[in-house]
């Protein structure tokens, strides 16, 4: 199926570069919840397997022992990082697939002039996110 004209082209380069971006979201996701799954066991592995924990399932939260959370949360973990995997295959082959439709119709992306200027005022103070607020009159 060839594209008609330029809008037709742009919307269907548009879509696909929307598509890359929601496989990198749901990636940064997915690593931030194994992350999470490895604070969790960290924290556990060294207790006494016959303690007391909770977890929640299914938005209920259920009492079990430290014996019988710490396999399953390791078997998320494990397929989180599965799904992790998988997805950054994909995110190859939409890359790929992008690449070859810039290739194809002469695709050029152009920096606007606030980018430009962005990038060269990174590169100047490289501060690491601090954000600090008004300073409040009330005291």
């Amino acid at each position: 199926m060839e594209p008609v004209n330029e809008q037709v082209v742009a919307n269907m380069y548009a879509s696909m570069r929307t598509e890359l971006n929601q496989i990198y979201s749901k990636i940064t996701e997915l690593e931030m919840e194994a992350s999470e799954h490895s604070l969790v066991i960290n924290a556990i592995q060294p207790l006494d397997p016959s303690r007391r924990c909770y977890r929640m399932i299914g938005g209920v939260l259920v009492e079990r022992t430290i014996k019988e959370v710490l396999p399953a949360v390791q078997r998320n973990k494990e397929g989180i990082e599965e799904v992790i995997a998988r997805l950054n295959e994909a995110l190859e082959k939409k890359k790929k697939e992008i690449a070859g439709f810039e290739a194809k119709y002469k695709i050029r992306i152009k920096k606007s002039d606030s980018d430009v200027k962005d990038d060269s005022s990174r590169k100047e103070g490289s501060a690491q996110g601090v954000l600090v607020g008004p300073a409040s009159s009330s005291e």
